[in-house]
């Protein structure tokens, strides 16, 4: 959505007792990934629906690794099964073997019911193509669920890289304060005109200094922006990253190079927290 980061990770869940079918729940579970990718565990007679499920979560979420578990507890019909096939198999090899060994003990019906197969409930089983109508709108729900826990974490994600990028800007403030003047004070010990060149030429960082203060306003600007903008925050924090790397090495002054690698630090957290975000 727009003007709102989601984060990649979230659980969703939903059930609901349906008239002729019985109580549906479905359980969403959301982890991070560079794309999106989804797998199923659906109840026997369900497999035909898994795309138009796929389809559903693809309309919402543009990457993450979605985990979905639907159970359905059906309704038992008033009955049981008898399996006579089975049971004929069994009758005829039991008679061989009392014939074979000369067993006078008869069968009966409560030892021939308890044999593994014979007796069973009938229990209805859904089909995909009469269900998928009242299983839906239980499935969107869920869906909505997660996405509304991806989005609370999300804002709480956007509040904590806002925090961090503002300390980075803080830093930048100092750095440039610092810089400008530790240069004047090199300058004076300087005799030659060559010298001050060479000296302004390799420890000039004004440069990469204007580019950190570009990359943090664009990575502020892309949160505010919202949407599936984790990939592009990534990217915006690696050249962040080597900005702060050149910067902490061109630096002639031991203060200012200790702050940059302290933002390098900062820089890596907030890369870390990136890795979450859709």
């Amino acid at each position: 959505m727009k003007n709102i980061v989601n984060s990649m990770t979230g659980f969703g869940c939903f059930e609901k007792e349906i008239n002729s079918v019985g109580r549906i729940s479905v359980e969403l579970r959301c982890t991070n990934h560079k794309f999106l990718e989804t797998a199923f565990h659906l109840p026997e007679g369900l497999l035909s629906l898994e795309d138009k499920l796929k389809k559903e979560i693809e309309s919402r979420l543009k990457r993450g690794r979605i985990y979905c578990a639907i159970n359905i507890k059906g309704q038992l019909a008033q009955g049981i099964f008898v399996n006579r096939k089975l049971l004929k198999n069994y009758l005829h090899e039991l008679n061989s073997v009392k014939k074979e060994f000369k067993i006078k003990d008869g069968l009966n019906l409560d030892s021939l019911i308890r044999l593994p197969g014979i007796l069973s409930l009938k229990e209805d089983k859904p089909v995909g193509a009469h269900i998928w109508e009242k299983l839906n709108p239980v499935f969107l729900q869920a869906l909505a669920n997660l996405l509304i826990a991806r989005q609370k974490e999300g804002k709480a994600l956007a509040g904590l890289l806002k925090e961090r990028t503002a300390l980075l800007k803080q830093d930048l403030v100092f750095i440039k304060k610092r810089f400008s003047a530790a240069v004047k004070d090199r300058l004076k010990k300087i005799q030659t005109d060559e010298e001050r060149a060479a000296f302004l030429k390799g420890a000039d960082v004004a440069e990469e200094i204007d580019r950190l203060y570009f990359h943090i306003n664009n990575f502020g600007h892309k949160i505010s922006q919202g949407g599936a903008v984790g990939k592009e925050l990534d990217f915006i924090t690696q050249e962040m990253q080597r900005e702060a790397n050149t910067l902490a090495a061109k630096s002639f002054d031991l203060v200012i190079s200790g702050r940059a690698v302290g933002m390098k630090s900062q820089i890596e957290k907030i890369r870390e927290q990136v890795q979450n975000i859709e």
